[in-house]
């Protein structure tokens, strides 16, 4: 898949998912996954970090 494929999958589950949760439902998705994002951000730049580090164990 490519960038624009994906944005569009991604465009695509978010309209079918809306379409079944109330507003205070989808808001607290979001939030869900918002944090999901955020997460795995963090972990890939501690990764890629500890990674550069030779000489320091990380874990």
């Amino acid at each position: 898949m490519n960038a624009c494929e994906i944005t569009a999958a991604v465009t695509a589950l978010a309209n079918i998912i809306s379409q079944q949760l109330d507003e205070n439902e989808a808001a607290l998705l979001s939030a869900v996954f918002v944090q999901l994002g955020d997460t795995l951000a963090t972990i890939a730049a501690q990764k890629a970090v500890c990674d550069q580090i030779s000489d320091r164990s990380c874990s």
